[in-house]
């Protein structure tokens, strides 16, 4: 019982501080990595692709797999959809409280120009979120991680296919006008065939 406290626990602090949409929770992630252990972070990188890849919010799609995860190595599948349930719930639940309480008295908030100076203020924490969040998907997939960050590690699979990837999706006349799900696909292939995972 206390995993699953803990759970939606660190998932509504996740959910209450993460401003600026799912992937400004991929901080969070790294810092309920390091003090939980529930994952590490090359599972976090495998749940960035999954959520990324999947629809739906990636923070919601990364709340159910990690509590899925997590409910699974401790009670099995039963275990396993409660974990999701609860950190799903704990991600949702500062979103919904603050909306309720925003609609509640929206007439007042409409025109306060503190409020919107408040919110003005919130861009640069939202976009300093993300960034951190795209360096760390990037560390993650270029650089092993399972020891710490090293420069000296490198990835070359990953490397050979971003930088593929990236040719094909800017360079090349006729593969840059494809859907991205295109791409998405070719890196799943390439993740499977070469064991990038």
């Amino acid at each position: 019982m206390m995993l699953y406290l803990r759970l939606f626990y660190e998932f509504f602090k996740t959910g209450l501080f993460a401003v600026g949409g799912g992937m400004a929770t991929i901080p969070f992630l790294y810092e309920i990595a390091d003090s939980t252990g529930w994952f590490s972070y090359d599972d976090l990188a495998n749940m960035v692709a999954v959520g990324e890849s999947t629809p739906g919010p990636i923070g919601v799609n990364m709340a159910t797999y990690v509590g899925f995860v997590t409910g699974m190595n401790d009670s099995g599948v039963l275990g396993a959809i409660l974990g999701a349930v609860t950190a799903t719930l704990g991600l949702i639940t500062p979103s919904v409280i603050i909306i309720l309480i925003i609609a509640a008295v929206l007439s007042s908030f409409r025109n306060n120009p503190l409020v919107e100076r408040a919110f003005y203020g919130l861009r640069p924490a939202s976009t300093g979120l993300i960034a951190a969040a795209g360096i760390g998907v990037v560390i993650s997939n270029l650089f092993y991680t399972s020891n710490g960050f090293t420069l000296a590690a490198v990835n070359w699979k990953g490397w050979i296919l971003a930088v593929v990837i990236w040719l094909l999706s800017n360079k090349v006349k006729w593969t840059k006008k494809l859907h991205p799900i295109v791409f998405i696909g070719i890196s799943a292939l390439a993740g499977i065939l070469f064991s990038m995972g």
